[in-house]
């Protein structure tokens, strides 16, 4: 179990920012660089690394000028445990479509 299964949504949030901030002083940028940086306001910066509140976008972009945005590629992925499971995550990702309702089969 990781760190962040015991903790709140809020919580999580709210590490992450202070990550951000440890990041952004270990590259020696100032909240107002980075915010220059991305294009985007110092508040949200200042709002993201004290509260944890913020955009994805805004996350993504913080980790690309932190040159990061390769440990993103981890997040959010399905386990495959089998070739099978990766067919069937192939599969089950593709569209799909209900039939129409003039092509269903009635029920005899």
């Amino acid at each position: 179990m990781g760190t962040f299964d015991l903790l709140t949504p809020e919580e999580i949030c709210h590490e992450l920012g202070q990550r951000c901030r440890i990041l952004r002083l270990g590259a020696n940028l100032s909240q107002r660089e980075l915010a220059a940086r991305i294009g985007t306001s110092l508040s949200s910066i200042r709002r993201l690394e004290s509260q944890g509140q913020g955009t994805l976008e805004l996350l993504v972009r913080i980790t690309q000028v932190l040159q990061l945005a390769s440990h993103l590629e981890n997040l959010l992925v399905l386990p495959v445990f089998s070739i099978a499971d990766a067919e069937q995550a192939v599969r089950s990702s593709e569209r799909l479509r209900a039939t129409p309702a003039h092509r269903r089969k009635k029920p005899a």
